[in-house]
């Protein structure tokens, strides 16, 4: 778990690991939780030192306090003068019992006893400050390092220097012995190299130039192996494996990030495994996000790499490129040549790079007429690269937009006739098929070209100078982010603006599409990140981070957003909620207010209070009940499936093809069975019915004749004009039972005039209300077929007959010009060339 601010030295022991951050220091159990919390410092920690059951902390004002671990209880406190002994290092000596020796600035050493709180003895040292204290092999010999470079081999029982030494390139950082038999020591630098001391034969026998680009900041021998492990302060963990002759470390693993801050990152690949990233240190770099040893090193830009390796110069400043800007990457064909290319700070020449071969490409992309553009300090603005992987497309300050052949480097026209805008390009982009080419200029020109032809198609302008262009291929989705704080969206196959954005009070720093083009994601100064749902044109999430993001890319797979900051060295990922729990896209309210969320992997606890906060409106959502009819203007058809209404007229064709070929056998042992009532919906027998049937078996004749219960809910009907309920009997009956009860309407069934009037006075009423519309001419159909010749005999019902046919007619030909209208629109979508 993280600490709330920047770890400033490390401890550890076999059982705890100690971390000390401004004044405070804590103790993680198992490398991750937070055991012990230790608090007493008034200045910020800079030394920490394990003591068996104890732990020393020293502060920059000179003051040692000596705890108790597991009770946190203050043993000791010391305090030390820092005009005369301002402690820099610390060490407990081997078999040294309950003494530790203090390094100072002002160069003497102390040795204390901490248990009886008594000065031992004090080495006068040799007027120069100590930077660090190192246990020889050896009982009684230390190892000095001083701040003029020399270290000093001292034997502390007798007081007595055994051997020195001196290295040229600064102050001793950090000191190590080789423990598997020999006698090496290793010292590290403010320059990133490291000496190699023979013990023995008392003289440097090699060194390790460069082994980081910073300071060292930490060396140490594995015990018992051939192994040093290093670190610096350019983001790197390195391990080094002593196996040759010649006593030379060889880089056997290890760990690195940046050392400078990112200026961009975009996700390689569909499989949403990789993020090349781009620093200020040079180098461009591929980091995994499923685990780190896929990560890749792609190298330091130089301007000429044969060069630079023929003379050794392979570290030297004058060959490096300026740091990358802007780059791009299409894997298309990157077996067979480069896919990646660059735009360097303050460079016209734009480098390719290899991701297979995890190196910088063949060539520098730069035009024909160099010379010239180099004087007039012209520079490569925007870059973009064909889905096909075969051309790129780089435009300059200048306003020339220039075509190049990925596989030969070689110049392949230009757009326009000597440059595509008057002012500088800020963005280029090609679409999926290499037909169009956008380009947009700082004179606030958004242009459409042939890929092919280079000729101009289309002009658009812009409300305000465009600063950053992203297409979305897949969708033909352009957007546009602007200096006014803007955002345009822009649809390159009729050159309009579909959705416009405001909101950002800060420049855009840059923009991503979700894989499925439906979202809009833009990170800007004013700390703020901004998910715009394009279909609605809604801003449908916001929250601001501490650090303003300087770019952003989402996954192809759409699982992660990946983003970097500014100051920052690392690549934060933040998870898509909406894939694995239901989340409600809701529009954000105009006067919403955004929180402040810390960057993954800071804080643990407001993590869970976030996931409190956006389970919130997921409750509401689930709760949502949907109206049976969303306005009164709309045809709304029933739930009920197609079985119970649309072979209505085709029963008897279905009952003579399902009609048994011979009667049923009783079976000799039927099994128990609870007896249910024959109908769609099954229910149980009651028991009072079947002792009822078991007693008499004499037919009621008054039963039979008994009306059903339709037959009421209709005359019920007629009498309220509310025909409700009789609709919800005849939507719970099947097929066959909704013939029986339409059936038995006419007089002939037992049924009556007025039955049939108030059938059709419920069909009436359905229309009317526009619901359950497929229901009204099903049951409608049925009724026609079964009573057409009574029908035409009865004046009342042929009124109403009369009644029903022109609003029948009404409600079909207002259908009739919706369907035609929309199989118009669908011919003419298919059919036109846009």
């Amino acid at each position: 778990n993280s600490v709330p601010q920047d770890i400033t030295c490390l401890a550890a022991d076999g059982r705890l690991v100690f971390a000390a951050y401004g004044n405070v220091f804590s103790a993680f159990s198992r490398n991750k939780e937070v055991a012990h919390t230790f608090r007493g410092h008034n200045a910020e920690i800079h030394l920490l030192q394990h003591f068996g059951d104890h732990v020393i902390s020293i502060d920059t004002d000179s003051i040692l306090i000596i705890w108790h671990v597991y009770s946190e209880e203050k043993y000791l406190q010391l305090t030390f003068d820092k005009a005369v002994f301002k402690i820099s290092a610390i060490l407990h000596p081997s078999t040294y019992l309950n003494k530790i020796l203090l390094g100072s600035e002002q160069g003497s050493l102390q040795l204390w006893n901490i248990k009886s709180n008594k000065l031992l003895y004090t080495f006068p040292g040799w007027n120069l400050a100590v930077t660090a204290l190192q246990q020889a092999p050896a009982v009684d010999v230390i190892a000095v390092g001083l701040v003029s470079g020399q270290i000093i081999i001292h034997n502390i029982k007798f007081d007595e220097t055994l051997m020195k030494f001196r290295q040229d390139w600064g102050p001793v950082t950090s000191i190590s012995f080789r423990t598997d038999g020999h006698p090496v020591m290793a010292s590290g630098s403010p320059l990133g190299h490291i000496s190699l001391w023979d013990l023995e034969e008392r003289k440097l026998i090699n060194q390790m130039r460069n082994a980081h680009s910073t300071a060292i900041a930490g060396l140490t021998f594995l015990h018992g192996e051939p192994l040093l492990l290093t670190n610096g302060a350019d983001n790197a963990l390195r391990i080094w494996i002593f196996d040759s002759t010649a006593g030379e470390g060889r880089l056997l693993k290890f760990r690195m990030g940046h050392s400078a801050p990112i200026t961009k990152i975009r996700y390689y690949g569909q499989n949403g495994q990789q993020i090349l990233s781009a620093s200020h240190d040079g180098t461009l770099q591929s980091f995994s996000t499923i685990h780190e040893k896929y990560n890749k090193n792609l190298g330091q830009g130089m301007i000429n790499k044969k060069q630079a390796k023929r003379k050794g110069l392979k570290n030297c400043e004058s060959m490096r490129l300026p740091p990358i800007t802007v780059f791009v990457a299409e894997n298309a064909r990157e077996s067979d040549w480069d896919g990646i290319i660059a735009c360097h700070q303050g460079r016209f020449s734009c480098s390719t790079w290899n991701y297979q071969k995890c190196t910088m490409g063949s060539y520098f992309l730069k035009p024909e007429n160099w010379k010239k553009d180099k004087q007039h300090n012209t520079t490569a603005s925007a870059i973009d690269i064909t889905s096909c992987g075969n051309f790129a497309i780089i435009g300059l300050t200048s306003g020339k937009v220039d075509v190049y052949n990925m596989q030969s480097g070689m110049h392949r026209g230009s757009f326009g006739m000597e440059k595509a805008h008057e002012g500088a390009v800020r963005g280029v982009a090609v679409d999926g098929l290499n037909q169009l080419t956008v380009t947009a200029g700082s004179e606030g020109l958004l242009k459409f070209w042939n890929f092919k032809s280079k000729m101009l198609i289309h002009t658009t302008n812009l409300s305000s100078s465009p600063s950053i262009i992203l297409l979305h291929r897949d969708s033909g989705i352009l957007g546009i982010a602007s200096d006014d704080f803007s955002l345009n969206v822009v649809d390159i196959e009729t050159r309009r603006t579909v959705r416009e954005f405001l909101g950002h009070e800060g420049q855009i720093n840059d923009m991503a599409f979700s894989p499925d083009g439906r979202w809009l994601i833009s990170g800007s100064m004013d700390c703020s990140i901004r998910i715009w749902d394009l279909p609605s044109g809604c801003l449908i999430d916001c929250f601001l981070v501490d650090s303003a993001p300087l770019s952003l890319t989402m996954s192809p797979t759409g699982d992660f957003l990946a983003t970097s900051h500014v100051d920052n060295l690392g690549i934060y990922l933040w998870s898509n909620i909406s894939l694995y729990s239901l989340v409600s896209l809701r529009p954000l309210p105009a006067d919403y207010v955004p929180s402040v969320v810390m960057l993954p992997g800071t804080c643990h606890s407001q993590e869970v209070e976030l996931l409190e906060e956006i389970e919130g409106p997921n409750d509401e959502m689930i709760d949502y009940d949907s109206p049976e009819q969303l306005n009164e203007q709309l045809l709304t058809l029933s739930l009920l499936p197609e079985s119970r209404w649309k072979n209505l007229l085709n029963l008897a064709v279905i009952k003579k093809k399902n009609k048994p070929k011979e009667p049923p056998k009783v079976p000799k042992s039927a099994p128990f069975f609870i007896p249910t009532v024959p109908g769609l919906v099954p229910k149980y027998l009651s028991s009072e019915q079947d002792t009822d049937a078991q007693q008499s078996k004499v037919i009621n004749l008054g039963i039979l004749a008994q009306k059903s219960d339709f037959c009421l809910k209709l005359e019920e009907g007629l009498n309220h004009n509310k025909y409700e309920s009789p609709l919800n009997v005849l939507k719970e009956l099947g097929p066959s039972a909704i013939e029986i009860e339409l059936r038995s309407l006419s007089p002939e069934c037992g049924g009556s005039v007025k039955l049939m009037q108030s059938f059709l006075k419920m069909i009436e009423a359905m229309l009317t209300t526009k619901r359950d519309f497929e229901l009204a001419q099903a049951y409608l159909a049925l009724f026609l077929k079964l009573h057409l010749k009574i029908l035409p005999s009865e004046p009342v019902l042929l009124e109403e007959m009369t009644t029903l046919s022109s609003q029948l007619e009404e409600t079909w030909i207002h259908l009739q010009s919706l369907f035609n209208q929309s199989l118009c629109v669908l011919n003419f979508i298919k059919s036109a060339l846009l």
